[in-house]
């Protein structure tokens, strides 16, 4: 009887390392380089490991190998959020495609947590200090939040997905906020449209102050005055704003709306009020969701890529555990005005 079969006479259920080492005639560490790509191996040693693996049908212990590289194969995906926000909007929906479609051929674990108030994140705070993540993608960060902080702290690489300034100093994937707006207004502008408001989303989140200065900036370049009802980019927070704005201004003539989900909201009230849409008053929205295209006039919109932004968050992050070192990189995506009946 060979080596390797006494090896395996001994054992039961799945091939083990030391039945690959004694079918390939090798020490168990020489497998263990082999298996875990190590290049201190040589070609011929490599082919016979290799061998012995397919011929056994051996299968790494992923927990074992994540222990000795000090990994856990798991990143967290953290949207800070209440559920009710997460699951409205499909904005986050496309982020976790996106993110899914860049795992599917690793051996990464994604794991999905909704941070919605002060106990949801002491709760996440200890969870991430005992390391059980080798990385975190941070969607929607408002300005004064910790997380990001924490992290640093930590020593935990992480990607945000929206910066929250000019310096981010994290790495982080964003579309163009700001061009997408001015693009937006600039199409009401050449429309005729001449009493523009807009609604914005929460300015304490990067990505809405830059919607707004777009806005501002397109009705500079027109001589047009600004008038701006703030929201918190939900549907009532849309119908709330567009009320304010029709009795601010009975007059307006186009809204833009920092988000499809407020567009929404603005819609109805101004159906409330009697408005046709685009006749009396044009409409658009951010993010080119499929509540645009469902609305009814279907609704112009600024497409940013948010599924391509979720897929190179995980991208970034997969180098950033990689990396000896962190590079912290910053990607802005292009956005594009999508035209509709609505404008």
């Amino acid at each position: 009887m060979t080596a390797a079969r006494t090896v395996r006479a001994r054992s039961a259920g799945r091939p083990t390392l030391e039945e690959v080492a004694a079918r390939a005639g090798v020490g168990r560490g020489t497998v263990s380089r082999v298996i875990n790509g190590s290049p201190r191996v040589s070609e011929e040693t490599r082919a016979a490991v290799e061998a012995a693996v397919a011929e056994l049908g051996y299968v790494p212990n992923r927990a074992a190998r994540a222990l000795a590289a000090n990994r856990t194969d798991a990143i967290a995906l953290v949207v800070p959020e209440p559920e009710a926000r997460f699951f409205a909007e499909p904005y986050f929906s496309d982020i976790v495609r996106g993110v899914g479609a860049a795992l599917a051929d690793t051996e990464m674990q994604l794991l999905l947590t909704l941070v919605g108030g002060d106990r949801e994140r002491r709760r996440l705070a200890q969870y991430l200090a005992s390391h059980r993540v080798d990385g975190v993608l941070l969607v929607s960060v408002h300005a004064d939040d910790p997380l990001p902080e924490l992290l640093e702290q930590l020593g935990i690489p992480v990607v945000i997905s929206g910066r929250r300034s000019e310096d981010e100093p994290l790495a982080s994937v964003d579309s163009d906020n700001f061009e997408g707006a001015r693009a937006a207004v600039a199409h009401l502008v050449a429309g005729g449209r001449r009493t523009i408001a807009t609604i914005t989303g929460p300015l304490d989140v990067y990505g809405a102050r830059r919607r707004l200065d777009g806005y501002r900036a397109a009705l500079a370049d027109a001589g047009l005055d600004e008038l701006a009802a703030h929201a918190d980019f939900t549907e009532e927070g849309g119908r709330r704003a567009m009320a304010e704005l029709l009795a601010r201004a009975p007059g307006l003539d186009a809204v833009f709306a920092a988000s499809d989900v407020m567009a929404s909201g603005a819609r109805q009230m101004l159906r409330d009020h009697g408005r046709r849409i685009p006749e009396d008053t044009a409409l658009i929205g951010f993010d080119d969701s499929s509540i645009a295209r469902h609305m009814d006039p279907p609704l112009t919109s600024v497409r940013q890529p948010i599924e391509e932004m979720g897929r190179a968050m995980a991208e970034l992050l997969l180098a950033e555990i990689s990396a000896a070192t962190p590079t912290r990189p910053s990607l802005v995506l292009p956005t594009e005005l999508v035209v509709r009946a609505s404008s």
